[in-house]
């Protein structure tokens, strides 16, 4: 990407994400840190079907265009999505597949710690870019973390909350992955996926990369977690499954 580019949106990123959580801070200073932004934007809010470009195709610049587009707030409804975990102040949070950031930074605000995690070292270096523009408070909460296409190299239960947007169905081998994800995930910690449906849809990637549902659930159950959420009606083009580790270790999650 080019330099002027790259700080161009870098700084739009800055101001669409972090500029509100400061105006509400200002508001009402005894609310907690944690919880900022959580009022969805108005673009969250609307649930309209619009025609979208494919998510993936072409050179980086094109997909951080994607990625960043204001159309997928329509779509992805961030904020309601990021709701799914609950309050996650004094939490750490790990955004697998992170990309530009689009989940990892709406919840800095929120959370004891985000990092974002990717194997593209183009989107470590992007997130980066957008990190050195952060105010400190921001700053210190966030980090990135270049892994491995078959480990996010958590540290053992060292997130207690990991989201998949639009990575699980890039992942090969995936139940040995949930695996090893199972170890870096606390107690009782929870992993939100949310993947497009298998549907001739006006955005995501080609089929190929598409997982149906209920596979999703079975490599989740193989892994060791149990399954405590199932939507397919919220999101127009995806579902969600939230799943949660045990409290108690469980035989097949070595």
């Amino acid at each position: 990407m080019h330099q002027d580019m790259r700080q161009i949106v870098c700084l739009f990123v800055v101001i669409t994400l972090l500029l509100p959580a400061c105006r509400e801070e200002s508001v009402n200073q005894s609310e907690p840190t944690g919880s900022m932004l959580r009022q969805p934007t108005p673009a969250a809010q609307v649930s309209e079907p619009m025609p979208l470009p494919k998510t993936g195709a072409g050179s980086f610049e094109n997909l951080v265009a994607d990625y960043e587009s204001k159309d997928r707030g329509i779509w992805q409804k961030p904020n309601m999505v990021i709701s799914l975990l609950g309050d996650l102040e004094g939490k750490t949070v790990a955004d697998i597949g992170a990309g530009t950031g689009y989940f990892t930074f709406r919840m800095v605000p929120r959370a004891k710690k985000v990092i974002g995690i990717d194997i593209d070292k183009r989107f470590i270096n992007f997130m980066d870019s957008v990190r050195v523009r952060l105010d400190d408070r921001y700053r210190n909460r966030f980090e990135t973390r270049l892994a491995k296409a078959d480990n996010p190299l958590l540290k053992p239960e060292e997130v207690d909350a990991a989201v998949m947007v639009n990575t699980y169905g890039y992942i090969e081998h995936r139940v040995q992955y949930l695996k090893t994800l199972w170890k870096g995930i606390s107690p009782g910690g929870e992993v939100l996926i949310i993947d497009f449906k298998k549907n001739n849809l006006p955005v995501g990637p080609p089929d190929e990369y598409k997982v149906a549902i209920g596979q999703v659930q079975r490599e989740l159950l193989e892994a060791g977690f149990s399954i405590d959420k199932i939507d397919q009606a919220a999101l127009d083009y995806q579902y969600i499954v939230l799943a949660q580790k045990p409290l108690k270790p469980q035989k097949n999650s070595n």
